[in-house]
C-alpha cells in the first residue's frame, strides 16, 4: 500500500560515519545480511570497514557511495518487514537517486552496489587530487553565485553544482577558478565560503569523463519500470521507461543537483511528510530550509523507526 501524502528522500555523500546502523544491526539481523550481500560484490567485508573504519578509508568515494547505498537499502527493507507502506514518491540526492532506484525495484541492489562502486572510482580518476575542488556558498542568492562563477571561470570550469537550500549552494571545477569565484561571492556578501573537504569536483563539468566510461557500465546492467516514481535529479521528472532512467543517470554525474526544485516539487505534489532513509539527516535540515510546512522525518535507528512507524503508518 502506498502513503498518498508521503515521500521517501536518500541521502548522499557526506552522511556516512563510523559505527552507522550499529543499533539497528544489533535489533534486527536482516541489517547484516544486507551488508553480507554487498559485501559478496565488493570483495571486501563492508560492515567491519563501516563499524571500524578508519574513518578515512570510509571517505574515499568509491567506499562512500556503496556503504551509503548499502545502509540506505537495509532501512528501506527493515521499514516493509516491520509492515511500513510504500511512499508516493521518492528521490535521493546525488548517490541517493541509486537507493532511490533500488529501493524502486528498477535496480537490482547487488547490480547497484557494483554499479556506484564503478561511478566512484570513475569520478575519482576523472580529475587528478588536487585539480579539482568544492566549496559551500552560504548566505548568497542563487543568482549571484552563479554570475560570480560566470566572471571567475576565464579558461578554466567553475559552477553552481548543487542547490541544497535557499542560501546554500555549492560550487565546483578547477581549485583555482573554486578559490577566484569564492572570493566573488564573498565580494558579493556571502556570509562564508567554505571549501569542501572532497577529492574531486563532482557534478561539475569536469566529471563528463567519467560520466562517459559509466554509460557502459550502465548500459550492462538490466532496468525496470519503478515501483514507486522517482524524482530523478537530472530532468525533474519521474519518467517510467528505463532508457530515459538510465540516461539521466549518465547526465547526472556532471550536471547540477537541483535539491531546492526538488522538494518543491515534492510540495506540489502534495507530499506533507518526507521521510529521510539513510545514515544522518544531512537532508532533513536542508528540507525545513526549503519547505519548513513539510514534516521532515528521519529513519536510522530503533527509535526513529519505531516513531515513523507510529506516524506515518503501516501497511
Amino acid at each position: 500500500m502506498q502513503t498518498g501524502n508521503t515521500g521517501f528522500i536518500f541521502p548522499g555523500q557526506g552522511s556516512q560515519k563510523v559505527g552507522m546502523l550499529s543499533e539497528l544491526a544489533e535489533a534486527f539481523a536482516g541489517v547484516q545480511v544486507t551488508f553480507d550481500e554487498a559485501s559478496n560484490v565488493l570483495g571486501y567485508d563492508l560492515w567491519a570497514l563501516v563499524q571500524a573504519g578508519p574513518e578515512e578509508e570510509l571517505a574515499l568515494t568509491h567506499i562512500t557511495q556503496p556503504a551509503i547505498l548499502t545502509a540506505s537499502v537495509a532501512i528501506w527493507r527493515l521499514w516493509l518487514e516491520q509492515g511500513g507502506g510504500e511512499p508516493a514518491i521518492m528521490a535521493g540526492h546525488s548517490l541517493g537517486e541509486y537507493s532511490a532506484l533500488t529501493c524502486a525495484g528498477v535496480l537490482a541492489f547487488t547490480d547497484a552496489v557494483g554499479l556506484v562502486q564503478k561511478r566512484g572510482q570513475y569520478m575519482q580518476s576523472a580529475v587528478p587530487v588536487g585539480v579539482g575542488a568544492m566549496a559551500a556558498i552560504v548566505g548568497l542568492d542563487d543568482d549571484k553565485v552563479i554570475a560570480a562563477c560566470n566572471e571567475a571561470r576565464e579558461s578554466q570550469e567553475v559552477a553552481a553544482v548543487n542547490f541544497n537550500s535557499p542560501g546554500q549552494v555549492v560550487i565546483a571545477g578547477h581549485a583555482e577558478a573554486v578559490a577566484r569565484a569564492s572570493e566573488l561571492c564573498k565580494a558579493a556578501g556571502a556570509k562564508r565560503a567554505l571549501p569542501l573537504p572532497v577529492s574531486a569536483p563532482f557534478h561539475s563539468r569536469l566529471m563528463k569523463p567519467a560520466a562517459d566510461n559509466f554509460a557502459a557500465d550502465l548500459a550492462a546492467v538490466s532496468f525496470q519500470a519503478p515501483r514507486v516514481p522517482v524524482l530523478q535529479n537530472f530532468g525533474l521528472e519521474t519518467p517510467a521507461d528505463p532508457d530515459v532512467i538510465r540516461n539521466n543517470l549518465v547526465s547526472q554525474i556532471y550536471n547540477p543537483v537541483p535539491w531546492v526544485d526538488t522538494i518543491n516539487r515534492f510540495a506540489t505534489a502534495g507530499i506533507s511528510t518526507v521521510m529521510e532513509i539513510g545514515p544522518g539527516r544531512v537532508l532533513s535540515g536542508l528540507n525545513k530550509r526549503i519547505y519548513g510546512e513539510m514534516s521532515a522525518m528521519t529513519v536510522n535507528d530503533p527509535a526513529s523507526l519505531e516513531a515513523a512507524l507510529t506516524e506515518v503508518g503501516t501497511a
